[in-house]
C-alpha cells in the first residue's frame, strides 16, 4: 500500500470515481485495487471491520443489485460474524464500496469528513 493507503472501488461506480478525485484533488498517495477484480479476502475483511470500530453490516453493500436478490436482509442476522466475512469475500459487489485502509482505521464509504479525519487532512 502506498504511505499506508489502500483505495478499494468498483471503477463504474459514481461515488468511488467522486471519492477518487477527491483523494487525487487531496495529494493523497494509494494503491488503488478493483474490488470486483480482486475482490477482499475474509481475512482481510476481518482485519479492516475490527480497525473500523463499526458494525460489521456497515461492510455490506446493502442498496445493491445483488445484495437484495440474496435477500441478504433476511439472511445476515441469522449468520455468524464467520458466515458474513465468508459471504462478503465471495464477490466485490456485496462490499460496500469505495473502501478506504489506512494503517489505522478503515471506512466504508465516502464522508468526506471521516476521510479528511483518518488521512490526517
Amino acid at each position: 500500500m502506498a504511505n499506508g493507503v489502500l483505495f478499494l472501488e468498483y471503477p463504474k461506480c459514481s461515488t468511488c470515481q467522486k471519492a477518487k478525485r477527491w483523494l487525487d484533488a487531496q495529494g493523497v498517495t494509494y494503491t488503488d485495487r478493483d474490488i470486483v477484480e480482486d475482490n477482499p479476502t475474509a481475512d482481510e475483511l476481518r482485519v479492516w471491520h475490527e480497525m473500523s470500530g463499526l458494525p460489521l453490516k456497515r461492510f455490506f453493500n446493502t442498496s445493491g443489485m445483488l445484495y437484495r436478490e440474496m435477500e441478504l436482509s433476511k439472511k445476515l442476522p441469522t449468520l455468524s460474524e464467520e458466515e458474513q466475512y465468508a459471504l462478503l469475500a465471495t464477490n466485490g459487489m456485496l462490499v460496500k464500496r469505495p473502501l478506504l485502509v489506512t494503517a489505522a482505521t478503515a471506512i466504508p464509504g465516502f464522508k468526506e469528513a471521516a476521510w479528511e479525519e483518518a488521512l490526517g487532512r
